[in-house]
């Protein structure tokens, strides 16, 4: 005959003296009991953490500043004037930290409470990158777009030098700037990946139209501007490169150089200064202003039909067109 298996019998929660009527009472007083003492406990707790004088901030001392280089200590602690003399617990930790980061050089801040009544900022700066023109001042900007003031003495201090940047507008969305403060960072990128720092020898470079990038270099005591269109940045910068010094010999008055196009450049020369003495002559007897033009080859003549911009260029202004 087989033995019976025994199976173990599940007994409740409560000891054997709290099963009785009595038993079940006495328990039930002495989990409300508990919870009361926990209750009174925090209660307790909460009042000495949010009155006790130890947790006030007394003074600004009693904040720490770290990771500000271009903001002073006192940029930071204006975020926190209303805090002084506040129990620690009371700052509101999210809001500090918005406020910090609405200040332009701020891109990212933290606000965390040290025990017992000080508290610690952290923040991270932005770069600048370049200079803008703003309604005629000079300010900084970093890679989003951001404008960052500053006055001259603290920008010479600092020896910064960028290009300055055209087309950055305060006005503009965010994003907008952004993309193209982008647009000028790969178009600097690529100029230097040849190994010569080419971006240095730039003084302004104009984004006002993202598909056709312009920069300004100074070329023997004059500016010249260049247009690079919108690729191939260091392949028509070497192109300039290359025939510069014979343009210059062959046209002294060069104001400008269009690059965009792959097998011809477009020279514009400067406008030639007034004569006084022109102007007293009558209009009958005034001579026509005599016009420069480089003898074009066939295959010149055949990419002038062929380039409708190019036309309209030469309606407008006087153009030598010099093959590569």
């Amino acid at each position: 005959m087989r033995a019976r298996r025994r199976v173990p019998v599940r007994r409740g929660l409560l000891p054997s003296w709290a099963r009785t009527r009595w038993g079940r009472l006495l328990f039930a007083g002495c989990v409300l009991l508990a919870l009361g003492g926990l209750a009174a406990l925090g209660w307790e707790t909460r009042h000495f953490l949010r009155h006790d004088p130890r947790f006030v901030i007394a003074s600004s001392a009693s904040i720490q500043t770290v990771g500000n280089s271009q903001l002073t200590r006192a940029d930071l602690l204006s975020v926190f004037g209303s805090d002084i003399g506040r129990n620690l617990f009371f700052v509101p930790l999210a809001g500090r930290r918005a406020q910090l980061e609405q200040i332009p050089w701020v891109e990212h801040a933290t606000v965390m409470r040290v025990l017992p009544n000080q508290l610690r900022v952290a923040v991270s700066e932005r770069t600048p990158i370049a200079f803008v023109e703003i309604k005629g001042r000079i300010e900084l900007a970093d890679a989003a777009g951001v404008i960052l003031e500053m006055s001259p003495q603290d920008i010479a201090a600092r020896h910064y030098a960028f290009p300055v940047v055209l087309g950055i507008n305060p006005g503009d969305p965010l994003s907008v700037r952004g993309a193209r403060m982008q647009l000028y960072q790969r178009f600097l990128s690529d100029l230097d990946s040849g190994g010569e720092k080419v971006s240095a020898r730039l003084s302004e470079v104009d984004l006002s139209d993202p598909e056709d990038v312009k920069a300004t270099v100074p070329e023997n005591g004059t500016d010249l501007l260049l247009y690079f269109g919108q690729e191939d940045f260091l392949a028509r910068w070497q192109n300039y490169e290359a025939h510069i010094a014979q343009w210059r010999a062959q046209y002294p008055n060069l104001a400008s150089v269009d690059l965009r196009y792959e097998r011809e450049v477009v020279l514009k020369m400067a406008d030639a200064p007034p004569d006084p003495g022109a102007a007293a002559m009558p209009a009958a007897a005034a001579p026509a202003p005599a016009k420069t033009r480089a003898r074009p080859s066939a295959a010149q003549k055949r990419a002038w039909k062929r380039t409708a911009a190019v036309k309209k260029q030469r309606r407008k202004t006087h153009t030598v067109r010099e093959a590569q």
